[in-house]
């Protein structure tokens, strides 16, 4: 049945807008600031020889251990259930801990996916789609990509299957506070996020979406409770809440007929809410772009075919705003 509601919808879309929005995105220009690419030639911080801490936790891991893709740092084990190996350490040579880069707790960060609480046949599906290649990105160099495809294609079922049901069965928290600003810090990019100046200064925002870490330290340890400020425009959260809302007269369709009443996610629809604004621009841009291509993908095609860039920070800055 909600197949048949998604269908339903694409059917309502006439194939002459939708031949005009193709044209139209391919004329859109690339938010560079959602893709933030780590500056090349930058060599990784090597092992400073210390045994590193985090905020109310008795844990302790050195800079070898943090960078090990194997080892999930795990400061909090009171925050989650006790992980599967498949999560914890991964399987070598080539699929890396799934913890690891979306956290013990599967709330991710601002270069990746929050995956926890999402249908563990919605993650199934996405890494289906990450390995038959139907799941790519606009700028496919980035690492995390890249590591994503990498594990997707050597994980076996039974492996991605454990994670999923793992991360579906976690409780989703957001780390995330959203402020509108005519101003931002200016940034610089480590780790596939941005971060503020170590120089300090100010720069307009523009129509952009600037997440960093509140502390950057705790972000390179890799600290799961490491809060993000992102910083949107004036007025945005309202613009967007009035798209997901409403569908803004006619330009998207409301987000709750697909995602739930509350945008916690519905069926195989994932939550949206609570999530990485970063993240969520990527998402659309991708999907409008056509290289994000999965089959849920394709039901959002007609979503976003009329949405500007300046539409879609305005929706990730309203769905960030709102707590999963």
């Amino acid at each position: 049945m909600k197949r048949s509601f998604a269908l339903a919808i694409l059917a309502a879309v006439s194939v002459a807008t939708i031949l005009q929005t193709q044209d139209a995105s391919a004329q859109q220009s690339l938010p560079s600031w959602a893709f933030p690419m780590n500056p090349p030639g930058v060599p990784p911080a090597g092992d400073d020889g210390m045994l590193h801490r985090v905020p109310s936790s008795a844990a302790t891991f050195s800079r070898h251990q943090l960078s090990d893709l194997f080892n999930a740092p795990d400061w909090y084990p009171e925050d989650h259930a006790p992980m599967p190996g498949i999560v914890s350490q991964g399987r070598k040579p080539a699929v890396y801990a799934c913890g690891y880069c979306h956290l013990p707790t599967g709330n991710g960060r601002p270069e990746n996916a929050s995956l926890a609480g999402l249908p563990a046949d919605y993650i199934a599906r996405q890494m289906a789609d990450f390995k038959s290649g139907a799941r790519k990105t606009t700028v496919p160099a980035r690492l995390p990509a890249v590591f994503m495809v990498s594990v997707a294609k050597a994980a076996t079922d039974d492996e991605i299957a454990a994670a999923a049901v793992y991360f579906s069965s976690l409780k989703p928290k957001s780390y995330i506070r959203v402020v509108e600003t005519n101003s931002v810090p200016k940034t610089y990019v480590t780790g596939w996020v941005l971060a503020k100046s170590k120089n300090g200064g100010t720069e307009p925002i523009g129509q952009r979406i600037v997440e960093v870490p509140e502390d950057v330290d705790r972000f390179e340890l890799r600290d799961g409770r490491t809060e993000y400020i992102a910083y949107v425009p004036v007025g945005s959260i309202g613009q967007g809440a009035t798209l997901v809302k409403t569908g803004g007269a006619g330009k998207t369709i409301l987000c709750a007929s697909c995602h739930g009443p509350e945008l916690n996610g519905l069926g195989l629809a994932p939550r949206i809410i609570g999530r990485s604004p970063s993240y969520i621009v990527r998402q659309l841009y991708d999907i409008k772009s056509g290289v994000r291509a999965g089959v849920n993908s394709q039901l959002m095609k007609p979503v976003v075919a009329n949405l500007s860039n300046e539409d879609m920070v305005s929706i990730a800055a309203y769905l960030a705003s709102r707590s999963p």
